[in-house]
């Protein structure tokens, strides 16, 4: 009995702890890199990662897929190998909370590709090529203590980044940077890289992102936003960090920033304030959606489409952002949370931010318009003070429903109200002659909102490559806005005043729009190389513009309707669109063709006459795409699109405004439609072991019928605008270039080089008399950068520039005219952790026919540093702003006939005191210094 209880025990024991044992497992899938081959029968091998004794064995199956369970929880190296191909291995851990692993796409390389495509850097791999992803080591380059994810980019193979923190990757712009693959504050890149610290990353991923119906389905739409991710290091993933400074400066000039940061594991909360008055707005994102105030038609890229209707709110004119001119005060705030959850089934990424802007400004403009057979030359001088207030919540949720299907819904929300007021004094002379002379002010308030949803529904059918997807998206926008506009006008004859015109009316603007756009796609493979994307869009689109203009009664008082400066319109819309694009896709080639046809219908109604205009048409989008991969770094594509662009509202029937007098647009009912021709072709080629890149482009477009302005300008100078289709004439626009960088081992520091040439050709009328306009320029560039740890660093640049123009109408006067750029940046390490550092840009314009004085201009930044603790997590920053005080605000254009020259308020000399202060508590602890 003794035995049979004591055995008893021990099975029930036994059994209890096989119960509580995990079940630990690994899975993924082998295919060839390039081809996209399944790799059938690949071998699999689990081994110890500390002695590397073989652990379980498997061979790929179908698809090149594999799993292998029955794993105990510890430190592992997967192998998998294939002949003919190099190796894949590749660490990884199971544990208690990653109890299994998914190693998805494995890429396998041909032994043959392996040199082009790996640079081994001493004993880390500074970079590998995954698929399409260049991915970065982070580990292979040298930080400073407390640097920044921008200061990290700066020293990776093939990546510049300017002063103000915009990147450029492989001669390509990034306007997206992730953060695990996640959207960190939208669509503000500088938030990551100003902010995010450099030694919390593992790997930098270079990619580019295409469309979620392209990543979906497997075939190339040509949609691409190149794209830098950031992956943190796990023990960095957990914790706290951030950085608060501010500073006070000469001449009322101050500065603060504080940035929180709070991870844990796949959660991630963050928050930030600024508020500045040196430019540093933190206004960088975008507000303006396809929702929103535009006219046209227009396609996504997923065949959505997007019908707006005409006749903007000419009272809204403030866009909120600071483009240079003037002195602007910024104060603005954000929060962001992330997650993901449900064994990443599930995922949610939502952000709030909100800001303000007031920019206050004077400006002078000085213009010449050669008419036939006179000139005439106007002087203006205006101030503006201009204001918005503006809060946006968007929020994305994504959803693994099963295997074969997603869902992913996004909506946002923002809400804006504006202030702008102007004031305008102008005068018009003709030979020396005064012609009008207009004192002009607006006031003007807008308060508006906008909502837009969309759920994106996608589903992999039975068969491989077979897919099906809904997309739908709904918008509504309401805008409110009120003005008074003061404006007299006098008008001259051979020097005397013969007439005055005074207005002095109150404007209200209430404008009201809903679109509900669908789309429905289908893909069909009809090989293994050769498929189909069928889609069928609608778009629903209803608007409603009211506007009404008051002259005053008494004073103070407006209520006396002018009914033609009154209307109160509707607008219905409907398109329907159909396309197909044909794929195929084999070895090295890939080739996409197809187009898209739309029919569109609206209606336009006069709810105070009962007049309507009603207007029909078809659309024809045709595409056509080469693209030849020859390696993983070296490719080659052409492309082939067009395009028709029909009349908006305002150019067949506008409705009048008369906020400048002396414009004035009218309509023109039998306005036709242009079509545009455009031609792409690109080289690019990208030699990881010695870190050299190349890139030639080139770009060429033609329209057909084009709508061109026909300017008709009177003895007293006023300007009367109408549109019109051009038959027989064509206009053209061209572009064209390449970019070199390499590094020069020998000297331990990269050499760039670039030239570019664009040019277009147009056309336009002045009082009847046809004028084609030609400009061409050419540019080129030599750049130099280098970087020792704790030494120093630098980068410079500089090239000259030409332009040629010509006018047919004046063939005497052209705008001939060099030009000379400059810029850099250096900083120097000195002894007691003082840095020393600055950065300048020098610009050059020869004097020219139109312009009879050369400009040239010098603007120096400079800074010293002193760091503070063995962390050096404190800063004291002494900076000068504008060194020589040159910052002149100005501005040149000369484009046919039209030539105009501006001087404006903008920043100038300043120097400031800020501290900054770095906090870290990541991974348990600050990092070791390096």
């Amino acid at each position: 009995m003794k035995i049979t209880i004591s055995t008893l025990l021990l099975f029930f024991l036994f059994s209890a702890a096989a119960f509580a044992q995990k079940s630990y497992s690994v899975k993924g899938a082998a295919i060839d890199s390039a081809s996209n081959a399944k790799l059938l029968n690949a071998s699999v091998s689990v081994l110890n990662a500390k002695d590397s004794i073989l652990r379980k064995f498997t061979r790929a199956g179908t698809g090149g897929a594999f799993s292998i369970s029955g794993l105990n929880k510890g430190n592992y190296i997967l192998m998998v190998t294939y002949p003919d191909y190099a190796d894949y291995v590749e660490k990884f851990t199971l544990d208690s909370a990653h109890t299994d692993h998914n190693f998805g796409s494995i890429n396998m390389q041909l032994k043959s590709r392996l040199l082009k495509e790996v640079l081994i850097k001493g004993t880390v791999s500074a970079i590998k090529i995954k698929g399409d992803t260049t991915e970065y080591n982070a580990a292979a380059f040298k930080i400073e203590p407390n640097s920044k994810v921008e200061d990290l980019i700066r020293q990776l193979p093939g990546m510049q980044v300017d002063k103000d923190g915009k990147i450029t990757a492989q001669g390509q712009a990034v306007p997206k940077v992730l953060v695990d693959g996640e959207e960190f504050f939208g669509d503000d890149p500088t938030l990551v890289t100003k902010n995010l610290r450099a030694d919390m990353v593992d790997k930098v991923q270079l990619y580019d992102k295409k469309s979620d119906q392209a990543t979906f389905t497997g075939i190339d739409d040509g949609e691409k936003t190149k794209t830098i991710n950031i992956k943190l290091k796990e023990d960095k993933k957990n914790g706290y960090f951030g950085k608060v400074n501010g500073g006070v400066g000469t001449d009322g000039f101050y500065e603060s920033q504080a940035l929180f940061n709070r991870f844990k594991g796949k959660e991630k909360f963050s928050g930030y304030a600024t508020a500045a008055n040196t430019g540093k707005t933190g206004l960088g994102w975008e507000d303006n959606n396809k929702l929103g105030n535009s006219d046209g038609l227009q396609f996504g890229d997923n065949g959505e489409i997007f019908i707006f209707g005409g006749g903007g709110d000419d009272l809204d004119s403030f866009d909120g952002r600071y483009n240079g001119q003037g002195l602007p005060k910024a104060y603005t705030g954000g929060l962001h949370y992330d997650k993901k959850f449900d064994a990443d089934k599930q995922s949610i990424n939502t952000n709030y931010k909100a800001g303000s802007l007031e920019v206050d400004g004077t400006n002078n403009s000085q213009t010449q318009n050669d008419l036939p057979g006179r000139s005439l030359k106007t002087n203006a001088d205006g101030t503006d003070n201009n204001y918005m207030f503006r809060q946006k919540l968007d929020a994305m949720y994504q959803v693994k429903i099963d295997s074969t299907s997603n869902l992913k819904v996004t909506v946002d929300g923002t809400l804006k109200n504006s202030r702008t007021r102007s004031s305008n004094l102008s005068e018009s002379m003709q030979n020396d002659t005064l012609l009008n002379r207009q004192d002009r002010s607006l006031r003007n308030y807008t308060d508006a909102q906008l909502f837009n949803a969309t759920a994106f529904y996608n589903k992999k059918l039975k068969k491989t490559g077979r897919t099906f997807s809904v997309n739908f998206t709904v918008g509504t926008s309401d805008s409110k806005s009120k003005g008074n506009l003061n404006a007299t006008t006098d008008y001259f004859k051979a020097g005397l005043l013969d007439s005055s015109r005074v207005i002095d009316q109150y404007k209200t603007n209430d404008m009201m729009s809903t679109k509900v756009l669908t789309n429905v796609t289908y893909t069909e493979p009809f090989s293994k190389y050769f498929s189909v994307v069928l889609n069928y869009g609608l778009n629903i689109n209803n608007s409603e513009a009211d506007r009404k203009s008051f002259d005053q009664t008494s004073p103070g008082v407006y209520n006396s309707l002018v009914d033609s400066l009154s209307s109160d319109y509707k607008f219905n819309q409907l398109a329907n669109q159909g396309g197909a694009i044909f794929n195929y896709k084999k070895g090295k080639q890939t080739i996409n063709f197809g187009t898209k046809v739309s029919a569109v219908r609206f209606k336009q109604v006069d709810q105070v006459t009962g007049d309507d205009f009603k207007r029909s048409f078809t659309n024809w989008n045709p595409t056509a795409t080469y693209q030849y991969r020859f390696s993983q770094q070296k490719s080659f594509s052409l492309r082939y699109n067009g395009s028709p662009t029909q009349p908006t509202f305002d150019q067949i029937q506008p409705i009048r405004n008369n906020n400048d007098p002396l414009n004035i647009t009218i309509g023109n009912p039998d306005l036709g439609p242009s079509f545009t021709h455009r031609f792409n072709i690109n080289f690019n080629s990208y030699k990881t072991l010695t870190g050299q890149y190349l890139s030639g482009y080139g770009s060429y477009s033609f329209t057909t019928d084009p709508i061109v302005n026909n300017i008709t300008t009177d003895t007293s100078g006023k300007n009367t605008i109408q549109y019109l289709n051009l038959p027989n004439r064509k206009q053209a626009n061209y572009y064209g270039g390449f970019y070199f960088d390499r590094k020069i081992a020998a000297l331990d520091f990269n050499v760039g080089l670039s030239a570019n040439l664009n040019g277009n050709t147009y056309y336009s009328l002045k009082n009847g008399a046809e004028n084609k306009t030609t400009s061409n320029t050419i540019s080129g560039r030599l750049n130099f950068n280098k970087y020792v740890q704790k030494k120093f660093s630098f980068d410079i640049g500089a090239g000259p520039t030409y332009t040629r123009g010509q006018s047919s109408l004046n063939p005497n006067r052209n705008n001939n005219g060099r030009g000379f750029n400059a810029n850099g940046r250096f900083n120097v390490y000195l002894p007691g952790k003082i840095q020393v550092g600055a950065d300048g840009e020098y610009q050059y314009q020869a004097a020219t026919q139109s312009f009879d004085t050369p400009f040239e201009q010098t603007i120096i930044n400079a800074n010293i540093t002193k760091t503070f603790f063995k962390a050096e997590n404190l800063k004291l920053i002494l900076s000068g702003n504008d060194l020589l005080n040159q910052n002149s605000g100005f501005s040149r254009n000369a484009s046919g006939l039209y030539i105009s020259q501006s001087r404006y308020t903008t920043i100038r000399r300043y120097f400031m005191l800020s501290v900054q202060w770095d906090f870290n508590k990541m991974g348990g602890g600050a990092p070791a210094k390096k």
